[in-house]
């Protein structure tokens, strides 16, 4: 079984699509994962991106998510995801120190982010998770 740390971008994104990650692998996040989700949602209907229904459907707070990644347990992070993620040249995210910890790799969207991230943990593609 492959292990994921996953933002919420790549969450967003499969919601949306109605897609699920393959079973053979396991999903993880921070805690924080679903109010950045969320702001992400309220930021997206706000710029026309998408509508509010599908929003609202995508929602983790509807229960009504048709992917099931509201459901997927998502590990929190750990006191020791702390001193991980700053024991670095530079502050990592909690989703950094997550993968160090405990996953294969980590899936985000966006660009700036992995690039900021490359040679501190292996970035996974999206791809593999449809």
């Amino acid at each position: 079984m492959t292990k994921f740390v996953v933002d919420a971008s790549v969450v967003l994104h499969l919601a949306s699509a109605g897609a699920k990650a393959p079973d053979a692998h396991e999903l993880l996040a921070p805690t924080l994962l679903r109010s950045q989700a969320l702001s992400a949602l309220h930021e997206a209907v706000h710029r026309g991106e998408i509508p509010a229904d599908v929003a609202r459907a995508v929602s983790p707070t509807s229960g009504g998510c048709r992917s099931g990644f509201w459901a997927t347990p998502c590990s929190g992070v750990e006191p020791g995801t702390w001193r991980t993620s700053w024991a670095g040249p530079r502050p990592t995210t909690e989703y950094v120190a997550l993968t160090q910890l405990q996953a294969d790799a980590f899936i985000t969207l966006d660009a700036e982010l992995a690039r900021s991230v490359k040679g501190i943990v292996e970035i996974g593609s999206i791809d593999a998770l449809t």
